[in-house]
């Protein structure tokens, strides 16, 4: 992998993020746009953590802290965001956190495989199952999970 698509991978997750939090800021309460993006960085940040830790995933893109890239606590919060903001279209409230982590979640099932393949990260898992083009089940599994945890935290304040 190349250190330029590396770092043009990691600026446009970034950038990606810091578009959906300028929106935010222009469309929400302060209160729901901390509560999304702080919090749901802070989720984000653990469950990478953990399943790092765990020995189930490597990034090979950095800058890191505890084995977790910045970028993708950006990248989260973003898709999360974005998500959860279509869904918001259709429904309210926790009905709209569900589809908007079915959403999320479906995002992730169509581009985490490019990941892979261009070498941002590995699946280290030896975990049974289902993969898709190289992504675990668990991975799908999590982003579902995480995804509602996060759009939820943002519900009380909106």
């Amino acid at each position: 992998m190349a250190a330029t698509s590396s770092r043009t991978f990691a600026a446009t997750t970034v950038a990606l993020g810091v578009v959906a939090l300028a929106h935010a800021l222009l469309t929400w309460p302060l209160e729901a746009v901390v509560a999304l993006f702080g919090g749901g960085a802070v989720v984000a940040f653990v469950a990478e953590a953990v399943v790092i830790n765990l020995g189930m995933l490597e990034h090979h893109v950095g800058p890191k802290l505890l084995g977790v890239p910045l970028y993708v606590l950006f990248g989260w919060t973003g898709a999360v965001y974005v998500a959860f903001r279509v869904a918001l279209l259709a429904s309210d409230g926790w009905a709209a956190v569900a589809l908007g982590a079915v959403l999320a979640t479906a995002y992730d099932v169509l581009v985490d495989h490019q990941g892979v393949e261009n070498g941002h990260w590995t699946y280290t898992d030896d975990l049974s199952g289902p993969r898709r083009r190289g992504v675990p089940w668990w991975n799908f599994a999590g982003w579902l999970v995480i995804s509602a945890v996060t759009a939820g935290l943002a519900v009380p304040y909106l």
